[in-house]
């Protein structure tokens, strides 16, 4: 049985092309991207990810880097990487698709792949 939905809250990194390229996403969930919306690029990965706890959102990012080490820090944020590659049409139908079959609080507190369909057969 899938879970009920949830309107997860998600901070795109600066990498990830701005919020209006992913229609379906911004329909359904609370999108902020960390240039565009909160005007701190720049920022490291350690300020990003203190920002994702404070506002308890989902970090959507290109480059794992330190997020890794820090996810597993708290409960408060996830982290989700998506592959390089993948168009903005790719990445809002992957990335709603899982967050649709995702609880309020399975993907908090851990990091988590996007990939490429090639990608998953290796």
């Amino acid at each position: 049985m899938a879970p009920k939905f949830y309107k997860h809250k998600l901070l795109f990194d600066e990498g990830i092309s701005p919020r209006k390229y992913f229609p379906s996403l911004n329909n359904r969930y609370d999108i902020k991207h960390i240039k565009h919306d909160l005007h701190k690029e720049g920022s490291t990965d350690k300020d990003i990810y203190v920002i994702a706890c404070k506002q308890k959102r989902i970090i959507i990012t290109y480059n794992i880097g330190d997020f890794r080490k820090l996810v597993a820090q708290s409960k408060d944020a996830g982290v989700i990487e998506v592959t390089q590659g993948l168009t903005p049409k790719q990445i809002d139908t992957k990335l709603n698709a899982l967050l649709s079959r995702s609880s309020a609080k399975s993907l908090y507190g851990k990091y988590t792949p996007l990939a490429r369909a090639e990608s998953l057969k290796k």
